[in-house]
């Protein structure tokens, strides 16, 4: 993005380290889209209610973002960023660059952690396939092996050699405190009662360009569960690899969950995931993609593919997906079936 304003700063996060900092800088960055989407589906939702293009159809979203870097005597940087959609600020990263001994960051709800890092890294011209295909409502449909997405905690970085090595930890948090505005860890806003707590999560990703266009990865990790009765962990891996070659890119990714509930297996699932990318040239871009996930010993089978378009100049994107879905778990008689068609400009500033 463009840079809508930059000012010096004489101090940046100086306090965090026992050496001063060099002066540094600060940029604001923004953007808005404006989406159309139609949705089509066969069964009905969590309330009862049907998704066929129930509401409006089109959108807008702004967003804002704004990041900061300083240097440190002894030349390791630090750097912050915070953002989000316009008029609320809900993200928010604070990285600290250590050189060839890593790079250690604290995120509040911007992305991923260890495993995350490498959750879905299918080539496509726009979104995922399984983006937006929700066979019950408020399910979701991602690829198997993302522990840490949009948590609060802690992630190191650091290159070996070919290899990357991204280290995950979310801390046990309550379900409505995430300890991000300095408050009482553990206490349920403002009424001072102890909140259910959510159970940490670790995970590892490793990343490796082992030949000319070709990279391999694979991951694992845990997450906690609390259930009425006990604290569990479920165990989460994925592997896969990506070849480019001139301006065709394709990937294969498999992804495994197992329950970590005593006795039960109804909750495993695996994950084969394909991708192709097509560059047309520098500014067009065609993708397919195409999801399988078995559930439950392949008592349930979901079917997702998707086809994208992207197109880019300058500070202006145009892009397109339509994504299909099946799920063989039936509502009534009939298998679970959804499409959702989505069109997106969008300007960065």
């Amino acid at each position: 993005m463009t840079n809508l304003k930059k000012v010096g700063l004489t101090a940046l996060a100086g306090s965090l380290v026992a050496v001063s900092a060099h002066a540094g800088s600060l940029s604001v960055s923004g953007g808005a889209e404006i989406s159309y989407t139609g949705v089509e589906h066969n069964g009905t939702g969590a309330s009862g209610s049907t998704f066929n293009n129930n509401g409006n159809r089109f959108g807008v979203e702004k967003f804002i973002s704004v990041n900061g870097s300083g240097e440190l005597d002894n030349g390791h940087t630090v750097s912050i960023y915070h953002g989000g959609p316009y008029g609320g600020f809900s993200s928010s990263t604070l990285t600290y660059n250590m050189g060839d001994m890593g790079t250690l960051s604290y995120q509040n709800s911007t992305g991923d952690l260890g495993i995350g890092k490498i959750d879905d890294l299918m080539p496509t011209a726009y979104e995922e396939p399984w983006d937006g295909i929700d066979f019950v409502q408020g399910s979701g449909s991602g690829v198997s092996g993302k522990v840490d997405s949009g948590q609060t905690g802690f992630n190191y970085s650091n290159s070996f050699g070919m290899a990357n090595v991204n280290i995950g930890y979310a801390p046990k948090t309550t379900n409505d405190f995430r300890g991000d505005d300095g408050g009482v860890s553990g206490y349920h806003g403002s009424s001072n009662t102890l909140a259910q707590a959510n159970p940490s999560s670790t995970s590892i990703a490793i990343s490796a360009d082992v030949a000319d266009g070709l990279m391999v990865f694979g991951g694992i990790g845990n997450k906690g569960r609390d259930s009425a009765t006990e604290e569990f962990e479920d165990d989460h891996s994925t592997f896969g690899l990506k070849y480019t070659m001139g301006g065709i890119t394709a990937g294969y990714q498999h992804s495994e969950i197992d329950d970590g509930a005593a006795g039960s297996t109804t909750a495993d699932t695996e994950t084969d995931a394909f991708g192709v990318a097509f560059a047309i040239n520098e500014n067009l871009t065609i993708s397919y993609g195409y999801q399988e996930t078995e559930v439950a010993t392949g008592n349930t089978d979901q079917e997702i593919t998707g086809y994208a378009i992207g197109y880019s100049a300058g500070g202006m994107s145009i892009k397109a997906q339509h994504n299909e879905g099946e799920d063989a778990v039936t509502v009534g008689s009939t298998s679970v079936e959804m499409e959702r068609t989505e069109i997106l400009v969008g300007f960065a500033f």
